[in-house]
């Protein structure tokens, strides 16, 4: 049994904004006030020069639009465009009305910057204390230039992740913020809200998730196909490019860098337009439907993108072969870096093939392609390309928003465009999965293929904690999991 760590933390900052507060002498205090104060009486003039026009400019702005924009944003505006007959021009003029839409954009971007504003000050305030216990303890203030110096040396970690952190924090951060605002509002076409709104709570998730509404009864079928879509086109992929793989890398295959040719090339093709060529092939005209008229196998042409059914298994079936390439060069380097004593181990023992791969081949497979599954899975929930490129989500019953074939992430796409109900694609975008959460680390990896799932080939064998117990000494198998 390993030791269990002690609460706390691990490293205590000396220069924090509580000891500031508690400890510090009346300049520090009073740079929380007059940012940069304390940096200039140490002697750090530019410094402290640049925190205080930091802080005027922060200032000035909060005064002259800052607080205009998050008093916007609490009412959204509603002052429409008027037309007002001008007695000197003789025409009429349009006078300026409101528009929501960029009173939420500058309101969400003002809370950003002001949270931005709140972390440079802490940041400030506990410059200006470290000044005063380096004054204290008559140790060396840096120089302005030895403070540059740090951040390519010590300090390079600030420099490094400084403007990534702003590009996620612009491009990725504030725009969800943004939709996840929107979803609170009457968005959209209904009533003519498209240019003044105002906001609605949680009207718009309970009118999505009521099953007995019209757009909730569509979310819930929407969701479940995208659901099954996604279990099968991922474990069709996964299991399919796996038997694959085996099959080409088995020691009886001959020729196996052409197989391997044969079937990347599809992948070689870009995706839209093998996609856009299967959905002409299987067209009410297409090639497939006219050879099976000619020949007088069918009498009437098959419906594949207009059927339900057929549509759904057409998808899932192009998907595959779409998608088989990718999983087979996946799983070939992992198969190729399985150790060949444990399939030999495993003839001796008199397992058959079918017992070695659900023994040794499968257990393997999952522990290292694990990631990689989740990965799939999230993708394949929001494949907008073989669904919107193939059928378009039709079959669309009349008077739907969505068609059969629809995954949310397509659903969504046809609300905001086509239909434009934006507050309603803005609760549908919040519902779709944005990220995964790792299934396990590698230790609850261990444990679920040795004891949970008990999957291991047991055959007159001592250990029992571990995949490979059957062909490992337990100190063994330890050691080659350390070694994974």
């Amino acid at each position: 049994m390993s030791e269990k760590k002690k609460g706390g933390k691990e490293f205590d900052n000396p220069y924090s904004v509580a000891k500031a507060v508690t400890k510090g002498n009346a300049l520090t205090k009073l740079s929380m006030v007059v940012l940069g104060l304390g940096n200039i009486a140490h002697h750090q003039i530019i410094k402290g020069l640049g925190m205080f026009a930091i802080e005027i400019a922060f200032i000035a702005f909060m005064v002259m639009k800052g607080a205009g924009y998050i008093v916007d944003l609490v009412h959204l505006g509603g002052q429409e465009q008027q037309k007002v007959w001008s007695e000197a021009k003789q025409i009429y003029e349009y006078t300026k009305g409101d528009n929501s839409l960029l009173m939420l954009l500058f309101g969400v971007a003002t809370c950003f910057l002001v949270a931005a504003f709140i972390i440079f000050w802490r940041g400030s305030v506990k410059s200006a204390y470290k000044m005063q216990c380096l004054a204290e303890a008559s140790k060396k203030i840096p120089t302005f230039k030895e403070d540059i110096k740090s951040l390519f040396d010590k300090d390079l970690h600030r420099t490094l992740l400084t403007l990534p952190i702003l590009g996620i924090l612009i491009f990725t951060v504030l725009p969800l913020v943004f939709m996840i605002c929107m979803a609170f509002t009457n968005y959209s076409k209904v009533d003519a809200h498209t240019t003044i709104f105002n906001w609605v709570g949680l009207a718009n998730f309970a009118k999505v998730l009521n099953i007995g509404d019209s757009i909730g009864s569509t979310f819930w079928s929407v969701l479940g196909w995208t659901l099954i879509w996604a279990v099968a086109a991922t474990f069709s992929n996964y299991i399919l490019g796996m038997i694959l793989a085996i099959v080409i890398n088995r020691k009886g295959t001959r020729c196996k860098a052409f197989w391997r040719f044969c079937f990347v090339l599809s992948a070689a093709v870009p995706q839209f337009v093998s996609l856009l060529l299967m959905r002409t092939i299987f067209s009410q005209n297409g090639i497939v439907n006219t050879l099976l008229l000619n020949a007088g196998i069918i009498e009437k042409a098959i419906p594949f993108w207009s059927n339900t059914t057929l549509a759904r298994v057409m998808v899932v079936v192009i998907n595959i072969w779409v998608g088989i390439p990718f999983t087979m060069l996946q799983v070939t380097g992992v198969l190729q870096n399985i150790p060949a004593d444990l399939y030999e181990a495993a003839t001796v023992d008199g397992a058959g093939p079918v017992r070695t791969f659900f023994s040794i081949t499968l257990p393997y497979m999952l522990f290292v392609t694990g990631p990689y599954l989740i990965t799939t899975f999230t993708g394949n929930v929001n494949n907008f390309n073989v669904i919107y490129l193939l059928t378009g989500g039709n079959p669309t019953p009349v008077g739907s928003t969505a068609g059969r074939t629809d995954l949310l992430v397509t659903w969504l796409y046809k609300l905001t465009v086509d239909n434009q109900y934006y507050n309603l694609g803005a609760v549908i975008g919040i519902q779709v999965p944005i990220r995964m959460r790792r299934a396990s680390n590698d230790e609850k990896a261990k444990y679920c293929f040795g004891k949970k799932k008990k999957i291991y080939y047991k055959y007159n064998s001592s250990c029992d904690s571990c995949c490979f117990g059957s062909y490992l000494g337990h100190s063994d198998c330890v050691d080659y999991y350390d070694q994974l």
